[in-house]
């Protein structure tokens, strides 16, 4: 294994080792406190949310607010798809663009074979964004449809669950979005590979935490 192989493996093996210790941490931390991440903050809001629509009959207003979320993510999953041709392109174009990567490479020509894997494991996670986000609309389009059926059809935990899981899957759809950017700096090196996981890992330990006025009480992460 040459030096470029050697270089790549290793800032990979670093990257994949920091982002996967970030959430092994939060997931303790969660443990200690279910309450931490925003994403408990919004679970909890989401269980409130169905329990008033359904409680008060704003069938209407619920199937309103579903029908922006479902353009949301509709526009996360056509920014993926369209992102998904630019890769498939910048494949075709190794030849092309091999001379511009060069000028980033510390280790002299970049090896195509390589550049391919990369290419490839960016493709693998803007597809994985597009399944997620595609999830989230047809999950989002059922509980459209339960809000306005009676409560022995659909229960209220039901439709909340649902809601949920949309939102988990929103959630992970954007963690791929997030999880695309050190995948293109690897593009130009290994060592912009490892710097650009830093900085996500820095940026989702704020984007991840829940506000400090915010207090769960009675709830647990699902």
């Amino acid at each position: 294994m040459d030096i470029f192989y050697l270089s790549d493996a290793i800032a990979a093996l670093v990257s994949v080792g920091v982002i996967a210790g970030y959430h092994l941490l939060l997931r303790a931390r969660v443990r200690a406190d279910p309450g931490y991440t925003i994403q408990a903050m919004l679970n909890h809001a989401r269980r409130t949310w169905v329990a008033r629509i359904l409680k008060h009959d704003e069938t209407l207003l619920g199937v309103q607010t579903l029908r922006n979320l479902i353009m949301t993510a509709t526009f996360y999953a056509s920014t993926a798809v369209v992102l998904l041709i630019g890769t498939v392109t910048l494949a075709a174009q190794v030849d092309t663009l091999s001379n511009v990567w060069l000028a980033f490479s510390p280790f002299g020509a970049i090896d195509q074979h390589m550049w391919l894997i990369k290419v490839i494991t960016l493709l693998v996670d803007l597809l994985c964004a597009f399944v997620f986000f595609t999830q989230t609309i047809r999950l989002l389009s059922h509980v459209s449809l339960m809000l306005g059926v009676p409560a022995t059809v659909a229960h209220e935990r039901t439709v909340a669950n649902l809601l949920i899981q949309a939102g988990r899957y929103h959630t992970r759809g954007m963690r791929c979005y997030y999880f695309a950017g050190p995948l293109l700096f690897w593009l130009f090196g290994p060592l912009f590979l490892m710097l650009a996981s830093c900085v996500l890992v820095f940026a989702l330990y704020y984007l991840d935490k829940a506000p400090a006025t915010f207090v769960l009480q009675n709830a647990a992460i699902d």
